[in-house]
């Protein structure tokens, strides 16, 4: 089983800037890939940005490109997202993925974390 908990959300001004992260524990050989996604009041969850495992590539939302970074750190097993130039149409709760395969029938599963609120308003 692979565990994720999203930390660093809060309330932050037009244009500024945030990093969220990510810590995943439990069969982290197991991840594949991890990703943020977030949730706006009314509005369906949507892909932010995802890093896959093995190569470290990297593909974000066409909303957030330029202002979004996505990023890992594997010694900590953790997972962050540099987010600048915050718009208010950023405002959401951000929840943390780690795709993952399981070891006795390979399905895919995904993991998903509590979630964080980022609230852009001045």
């Amino acid at each position: 089983q692979v565990q994720v908990v999203e930390s660093g959300g809060g309330l932050v001004q037009p244009g500024g800037s945030l990093r969220l992260s990510c810590a995943a524990s439990g069969s982290i050989f197991q991840i594949n890939a991890m990703g943020w996604y977030r949730q706006a009041p009314g509005k369906q969850r949507e892909l932010v940005a995802t890093i896959i495992t093995s190569s470290g590539g990297t593909n974000y939302a066409d909303s957030v490109k330029g202002r979004f970074t996505i990023s890992r750190d594997n010694a900590k097993n953790t997972v962050y997202l540099q987010m600048n130039s915050l718009k208010p149409e950023d405002t959401a709760v951000y929840y943390c993925n780690a795709r993952y395969y399981s070891s006795s029938n390979w399905k895919a599963l995904d993991a998903w974390g509590q979630g964080t609120l980022v609230t852009v308003s001045s």
